[in-house]
């Protein structure tokens, strides 16, 4: 199995669509055999589900995410932890002992459903898709 983790200094990510950084393991016989950095190059929201495709990504550990994402890596065939929090190492472990915390019923925006936005549209002002203060959409480049 390969699992890549929305990753920030150690951290889960909070938004996937505006991650920077992956930490992609490689399970063997449900032990970790590697781990390396992944960068996103920037891409954004469908074309991070492509970027994991492509490194072979099957399983996702996140915080939040929207629709849109969540569409494309079903598509990409990629399982999705969503909604997860706190150090990105200790959620794989959990994930691997079968205990991880994670919401099926994750969404972009932190408080509450209904708002009918896939976290697509960036003109809301920073409330909810996790943009805790990383500059404009999160590229604090």
């Amino acid at each position: 199995m390969k699992l890549a983790v929305t990753y920030e200094n150690g951290q889960i990510f909070q938004h996937f669509g505006h991650t920077e950084e992956f930490k992609v393991y490689t399970i063997e016989e449900g032990k970790i055999t590697e781990s390396h950095i992944l960068s996103s190059e920037g891409q954004g929201h469908g074309a991070l589900a492509t970027l994991l495709q492509e490194e072979g990504i099957d399983t996702l550990i996140c915080g939040g995410i929207g629709a849109g994402a969540q569409n494309a890596l079903a598509q990409a065939g990629i399982k999705l932890y969503g909604g997860v929090q706190g150090e990105a190492d200790a959620a794989v472990a959990d994930l691997l002992a079968g205990k991880l915390a994670y919401d099926p019923a994750v969404h972009c925006n932190h408080h509450g459903e209904g708002h009918g936005h896939s976290c697509g549209g960036h003109g809301h002002g920073g409330e909810g898709c996790g943009h805790h203060g990383h500059g404009p959409h999160g590229m604090g480049r």
